[in-house]
Order: C-alpha cells, then structure tokens, then sequence
C-alpha cells in the first residue's frame, strides 16, 4: 500500500497503557531524507445516534445523548453515547484478523453500550458510515450507528463511568451539540445520520 516514492523503514512500538499503544513508523520520504512519523492506536469505537420516538409523528422526538466529565480537557461534555466494538460483537474473528469490521459488530456494540450507558436497548441499528479518524497521528476506525425503537432496560456503567443521561429535542439538536466544548465524534454522528435521511 506504500506509494512507490514513500519507503517503509521499520515501526518501533515505544508504549503501551492498557488502552492504547503509541509508537512511531520510520519512512524514507521522497526527497531521500528519512522522518519517524508518531502514532497512538486504539481499538475501534461507535458512535451511537439514538432517536427516541414519540407517538403520533415526528414532533417531539428526542437524541439520547450523555453528559459526562471529560478530564482530557478538564470538562463536562455533552455527547453520543459511545465505546469500544469488542471482541464479543465480532463472532467472525475479523477484528483479531485486523481485517475490515464488519457492520455487525459495529451494530452490536451500538446496542450494548447504548444500553449501558443509557438503560435503553435499540430493536433496530443500521450502520451508517465507518471511517478512520484523525489519520495524522492515530490508528483508529470509528463506526456511526444509528439506533431507534428503543426499549428500556438496565444500565451497566463500568467503574469509571459518572454518566447523566441526557435527552435532547431533535429540532435545534445540533446547535446544541455544537456549544463549547462541542465533540467531534457527535457532531460527525449527527450531521452523518442527517445526510442518511435519519434526522
């Protein structure tokens, strides 16, 4: 996959935390000089666009979104809910295989962590984009889900999870996500679903 006037050197991995691994690839670039190019990988994530219906039409319906202290940036954010696709969503094995990931398996984590953090199960998820993200210094694929029919069940926070579920009107969601501090992850999954139609 190297272009013929770029040429790999060797990849050197200098850490590991548990959650991600960082290091660096040494390239010959193509005036001849040589430059370690840093990374940090992460497991692949979704994103989860969650739209709670009311009876009778569209009026009123809602996103699902959570609300939760960021210490990254020292701030509470409003965002998707969230987390990493598991080896659990992926009976297939392409996750261990470093292969493509496949729809399912971003579907089934959608559902999961939706439930979780949020104690409302979708009946139905469709995939609605998979791409990598900040590709100048990451290795990470992010899947956005949307989710609908939703069901109420229980939650199943992880030990560091302080969430408050927060649900957000449709009309004017946007503007409301794109508030300081907004998140990318949120706003790609709101403004993704609404190019689909879903919003």
């Amino acid at each position: 996959m190297t272009p013929e006037d770029w040429e790999f050197v060797e990849s050197v991995t200098e850490y590991e935390t548990g959650w991600y691994t960082g290091g660096y690839d040494r390239y010959r670039q193509p005036d001849g000089t040589e430059k370690d190019y840093y990374w940090a990988e992460l497991p692949p994530a979704v994103v989860v666009v969650a739209r709670k219906q009311r009876a009778g039409g569209h009026a009123g319906d809602e996103l699902v979104t959570v609300e939760q202290f960021r210490p990254a940036i020292d701030r509470y954010c409003l965002e998707l809910p969230a987390g990493i696709v598991e080896d659990e969503d992926d009976p297939d094995g392409s996750l261990a295989a470093d292969e493509s990931i496949p729809a399912a398996a971003y579907e089934s984590a959608a559902a999961r962590e939706l439930a979780e953090e949020t104690g409302w199960h979708p009946e139905t998820t469709v995939l609605v984009e998979d791409f990598w993200t900040s590709t100048g210094v990451l290795r990470h694929r992010r899947g956005i889900v949307f989710a609908t029919d939703l069901v109420e069940t229980d939650r199943a926070l992880d030990t560091n999870e302080f969430i408050t579920v927060r649900r957000v009107p449709l009309d004017g969601v946007l503007d409301r996500v794109r508030e300081d501090p907004a998140n990318d992850a949120t706003i790609e999954g709101i403004l993704l679903a609404r190019a689909e139609g879903l919003l």
